[in-house]
């Protein structure tokens, strides 16, 4: 039985806990490999608690609530936003972690992070900056994994506690734990099965939250397109609703059963072949009919990524017009397109049309509008 040990302060008696109870294959924040600029320890909270708070306080992961899914801009409430996505994935993801014995702190923190880089207008959006940038920057691609990297390790800044000389060195990014980074890295999958054979996470708990994205992302999505009046329940496969069930409830909570029932006592984390197989299934039944039907005949897609390469046309020729321009930086031509990249990924959807309206759009033309309404 695990005894306190009431000298230790806090994190200590975390630590301690976590090198008792949790599974041998388990991640340890004692343990951890460390971040980039060694940090002294806090007294309450672990490594791994810690890089979880700077996640949730980063503007990055503010700016999520106003970041599309798969529907832009809906009118009724109900539908997922890349936050609500987010808040699932964790959701999901610490409760198989708790269930295997693994570190359900940085598991929530990988989770929390994921997809800070994705920028406004979802997937479309991430298309559309990857084609532009790589017209002003060849050979440079634009993902939502490597940004997100990006936004933790450069893009966000941290108060100084310390005022040391090399503060300002420090104070870029958050730096985060390598556990956390790696779990980042890690996530992807694109329209990939999961046993595709890609590079994963080397630790648990990032490869806990990449299969966590999965279940929450085609469970949910098929709720809003129904919603949308995109597919209808009768249009999903016979087969892998059969198997993992009728509602979204079931499915998700039959998935999770089933992750854990073949994970307990392994190191490893997996599901049984025939619920991977109806996984699958409705992975490609959702790329078919909804993400890629949606961004092949969606004009409001279009229009979105109109928005995008014009507001990045324009930057280009006139980075002044950037908030965070700095007059003084003499850079190439790919150097800009970077950094035009990193502001237009970090827009909400909001943000970016009224950039777009703004630099695009007579004001007379929006007064008369405003007017008419």
């Amino acid at each position: 039985m695990y005894m306190t040990n009431t000298a230790l302060i806090p994190r200590e008696r975390q630590e301690q806990w976590e090198l008792t109870e949790l599974a041998p294959w388990a991640s340890k924040a004692a343990l951890s490999r460390g971040r980039r600029y060694p940090e002294e320890d806090d007294e309450l909270r672990t490594a791994f608690q810690r890089d979880r708070d700077r996640i949730v306080h980063s503007k990055a992961f503010r700016r999520l609530k106003h970041k599309t899914q798969v529907f832009i801009d809906p009118e009724e409430d109900h539908f997922r936003t890349r936050l609500t996505h987010t808040l699932e994935v964790a959701q999901i993801a610490r409760t198989v972690a708790r269930a295997l014995r693994l570190n359900e702190d940085l598991t929530e923190a990988i989770s929390l992070a994921h997809d800070l880089g994705h920028p406004p207008f979802g997937h479309a959006g991430e298309e559309a900056l990857n084609d532009v940038l790589a017209i002003y920057a060849p050979g440079r691609s634009f993902l939502h994994y490597e940004q997100s990297l990006r936004i933790v390790d450069l893009l966000e800044t941290r108060t100084d506690d310390n005022n040391e000389t090399d503060a300002l060195q420090r104070l870029m990014g958050l730096n985060l734990t390598w556990e956390v980074c790696d779990g980042i890295a890690h996530h992807s999958k694109g329209a990939a099965d999961l046993n595709d054979g890609s590079e994963r996470s080397l630790t648990l708990e990032g490869q806990v939250m990449r299969i966590s994205d999965r279940v929450a992302y085609i469970n949910h999505d098929i709720d809003d397109a129904i919603r949308a009046g995109v597919i209808t329940a009768s249009d999903l496969p016979s087969g892998p609703i059969g198997l993992l069930g009728n509602s979204h409830s079931k499915r998700i909570s039959r998935v999770i059963c089933d992750i854990v029932a073949c994970s307990q006592g392994m190191p490893a984390v997996m599901m049984s072949s025939e619920v991977q197989s109806a996984m699958d299934e409705l992975k490609d039944f959702m790329f078919e009919r909804v993400y890629w039907k949606a961004a092949s005949g969606n004009n409001d897609l279009h229009k979105a990524q109109h928005v995008i390469k014009a507001l990045f046309a324009l930057y280009m020729e006139n980075p002044e017009l950037m908030t965070t321009w700095n007059s003084t930086t003499n850079v190439t031509t790919a150097e800009r397109a970077v950094q035009v990249c990193d502001y237009i990924a970090g827009m909400t959807d909001r943000y970016a049309v009224s950039r777009f309206e703004y630099h695009f759009v007579p004001q007379s033309m929006k007064a008369a509008h405003s007017n008419s309404l």
